[in-house]
């Protein structure tokens, strides 16, 4: 096996195991809270069991908001990744095992664990990020170096809701503590791939000015950030649509989701490749047309058999979409600048998680199901048919340089 094909196996192993550990915790996410202390009396967090596990996963992606741009921007800056990963799995590590312990402990208010999902979130999304863009210094390809990081989100996402639910019947606290094993893991795992960045130090002001002289990134990371509320949508208010429509418990709603994860994971890789030979567009733009029609027939879905085939086609049209994104973030990053450049990509995504919860979420709680399917379906169609325009200017053929205004040369 050639020491690319190698490295990329096991950043994409990484990567899952990342992914596999955060979706743990969602199909019971209800039950979880309710674990960790969150009740209506005792915090204006928790007035309802939507509330609680809306900010639980909200406190989540605002540390990601808040942190990705520094893992990258320190990563960018030294001109290293691996040590940067290895403490933020072992960080993340902690913070897990700390959620789990509190409520042994006593007295930890619903606001103490939010905080402690905070630091958890903050650490995670080092190991997570910069994985991914040690990916992006690999050869190869661009889209299949992404589809190798998609496969492995997907996966993540597909095994780790289901195994999750099963989990939470055992015990609600059970995720947490293999979450934060599975990271202890990721920390020695990783030390085993090699730094392949593209330069030396360089300081943090001159990494910001190169990517703000690519403004073409913002076609990906406005593709991304959709996508990922989508993704944040299923993750909360689908997981609960299909609990309260169709009468599911967690281990039932963690199957429904891998009707989405499983085929998104699948194709991942071979979408990826596609798109190194038939360009972004296509995939990109058309596949978002259809991936928001998709969202839009689960919601209108009437039995759980029809609301399962329309998660399967969902997770097809995903698949085409997702790498094909994080793809053109690397044809139009410069070398030396792609941890800061697939930091602003991951912070988009996780702008869109946080948009999935909140808008999702409140939507859902004020108008209904309907309404909140309605609005992420339409938003994902919407935002295709804007960029139609700007991929018409756009040359993004292969793995080569986008050639636009944006002032240069990938």
């Amino acid at each position: 096996m050639h020491s690319s094909d190698r490295d990329r196996l096991l950043l994409a192993a990484v990567v899952f195991a990342v992914l596999f550990s955060q979706l743990l915790l969602y199909p019971g996410v209800a039950t979880l809270v309710e674990t960790l202390g969150a009740e209506a009396t005792a915090s204006p967090f928790a007035e309802t069991a939507l509330d609680a596990s809306m900010w639980f996963l909200v406190s989540e992606f605002a540390a990601y908001v808040a942190f990705v741009g520094v893992w990258g921007l320190a990563s960018d800056a030294v001109g290293r990744r691996r040590p940067f990963i290895v403490a933020g799995a072992l960080a993340g590590a902690v913070g897990y095992a700390a959620l789990a312990v509190a409520p042994l402990l006593g007295g930890v208010p619903f606001e103490g664990v939010l905080v402690l999902r905070l630091f958890q979130g903050a650490m995670t999304i080092g190991a997570f990020s910069l994985t991914m863009t040690m990916l992006m210094d690999l050869e190869g390809g661009h889209g299949r170096n992404m589809g190798a990081a998609g496969i492995a989100i997907g996966l993540g996402a597909a095994l780790g809701a289901p195994v999750g639910g099963q989990l939470t019947e055992l015990h609600p606290l059970a995720p947490l503590v293999v979450a934060s094993v599975l990271l202890v893991c990721v920390g020695a795992l990783v030390s085993f791939a090699p730094d392949r960045t593209g330069g030396g130090r360089r300081s943090a002001r001159a990494l910001v000015e190169g990517v703000r002289r690519r403004p073409t990134l913002t076609i990906p990371y406005a593709f991304g950030f959709v996508d990922r509320l989508t993704a944040g949508f299923f993750a909360l208010v689908g997981t609960l649509y299909f609990q309260d429509a169709f009468g599911l418990g967690p281990g039932a709603t963690g199957l429904m989701l891998a009707c989405f994860f499983a085929p998104f994971a699948l194709l991942q890789y071979p979408m990826g490749a596609l798109s190194d030979r038939i360009g972004r567009t296509i995939p990109i733009v058309v596949g978002s047309l259809c991936y928001g029609v998709g969202i839009l027939a689960v919601g209108a879905a009437p039995t759980v058999a029809t609301a399962a085939a329309a998660m399967i086609a969902v997770g097809v049209l995903g698949a085409l979409v997702s790498p094909a994104t994080m793809a053109l973030v690397t044809d139009i990053a410069r070398e030396r600048e792609r941890g800061v450049a697939m930091a602003g990509f991951n912070l988009a995504g996780s702008l869109g998680f946080l948009g999935g919860f909140l808008i999702g979420g409140t939507v859902a709680g004020s108008y209904g199901y309907g309404s909140a399917f309605l609005a992420v379906g339409g938003l994902e169609i919407l935002i295709a048919l804007v960029a139609v325009p700007v991929f018409l200017r756009l040359s993004v053929d292969r793995n080569e340089p986008v050639r636009a205004s944006d002032g240069g040369n990938g």
